[in-house]
């Protein structure tokens, strides 16, 4: 069994990645490209002091051979990370890497940026994708989503899009198929000693003596696991990150804790809607009351005019009849007076001699009517 150094730790990976033809083994098994040199940049990596971050971060210049012989130079942003909760960081170190104009082909003649590639190397897992490696590449289409070929690699695209390469170091579980699993083999956790998580415990039969790739790897991390300085800095690595997910714990406590709170605000809010539902209801419901009312209202005021109107007609009925009965007393007064003349025409001939007879063939009257008339004059 081979003991080497645990490269998940900053140190030991820093360590290993500084060393040039490791450093290119590695990048291009993960990359699957011939990389005939790579140059790490200068000052370019952090966490050489932890201000609170969980990143480790390099990046590297790489020259890759294509298949028809040209080289080309790639931007490499390779980040580690044990906790799952750094997304916000990896953004915002690519956003330092699309602002620097040092990643700006200078002599080129549309000033295009270096075609980056980035490299992420997680403690942890990403949701429920079962591949250790994860391979992000863009697309480029038309309207109808078909590839777009004639005219590419373009640089204007390459400077503003980029590949991702995931690693799940987790799902890195012993088994080797390919080039890339046995190089990503001294990552696997679970070959971590029983004695410190500061050690992978490898079998060396998995290692072919001869592969002039893989051995380097193998005894650069070897060294690294008899050096007294890098197990003090594995040591600070720990009390830096048991720090840290007790950190996290608190902060889990008061997430939690803010959900409640949130929860039972989102409770109160629905009650509070349910209830102004209800009150909308309601005065829907009064609404439509009032509504009725005022219908009700309108009828009554349509019946109150049709009676008045009504009554307006009888009252008119009522002067025509009044009418009719003034004029049917003149008449009558009218007729008394030819009454009372009449009588006194007949009294006044009677005295005179006349006989009821002769009175009654001069006035037309028949005899019977002038004895009457007679009869009743004072």
């Amino acid at each position: 069994m081979l003991t080497i150094a645990n490269p998940i730790y900053d140190t030991v990976f820093k360590y290993l990645m500084e060393d040039e033809r490791i450093a290119r083994t590695i990048l291009s098994a993960l990359l699957k490209e011939d990389i005939v040199r790579v140059e790490m940049r200068p000052h370019e990596y952090s966490n050489g002091q932890k201000e609170m971050m969980s990143i480790f971060r390099i990046d590297f210049g790489a020259t890759i051979r294509k298949d028809d012989g040209q080289e080309q130079l790639v931007l490499i942003e390779l980040q580690k990370s044990w906790l799952p909760t750094e997304i916000l960081r990896f953004r915002q170190y690519l956003g330092v890497h699309y602002q620097n104009p040092k990643n700006i082909v200078g002599d080129s003649p549309d000033r295009h940026a270096l075609p980056m590639v980035a490299v992420y190397l997680l403690g942890h897992d990403v949701g429920q994708i079962e591949e250790p490696v994860i391979y992000v590449r863009n697309q480029t289409l038309n309207y109808d989503n078909m590839p777009i070929t004639r005219g590419l690699p373009n640089p204007f695209i390459e400077s503003l899009s980029h590949n991702s390469i995931i690693v799940q170091i987790p799902r890195l579980h012993g088994k080797i198929n390919n080039r890339l699993d046995k190089v990503l083999s001294i990552f696997d956790q679970t070959q971590v000693s029983q004695e410190s998580q500061h050690y992978l415990r490898l079998d060396d039969a998995a290692y072919d003596a001869a592969d002039s790739d893989m051995q380097p790897i193998l005894h650069r991390l070897m060294k690294a696991a008899l050096s007294v300085e890098m197990r003090q800095d594995m040591n600070v690595e720990d009390e830096y990150f048991s720090l840290i997910k007790e950190q996290e714990g608190k902060l889990y406590g008061l997430e939690r804790d803010l959900e409640d709170t949130i929860r039972q605000l989102a409770e109160k809010k629905s009650l509070l809607a349910e209830k102004d539902g209800q009150l909308a209801e309601k005065d829907g419901q009064l609404a439509e009351k009032d509504g009725q009312l005022a219908e009700k209202d309108g009828q009554l005021a349509e019946k109150d005019g049709q009676l008045a109107e009504k009554d307006g007609q009888l009252a008119e009925k009522d002067g025509q009849l009044a009418e009719k009965d003034g004029q049917l007393a003149e008449k009558d007064g009218q007729l008394a007076e030819k009454d009372g003349q009449l009588r006194q025409l007949v009294g006044m001939l009677l005295k005179m001699g006349q006989t009821p007879e002769s009175i009654a063939e001069q006035l037309h009257i028949d005899a019977e009517s002038i004895k009457a008339l007679g009869k009743s004059e004072p």
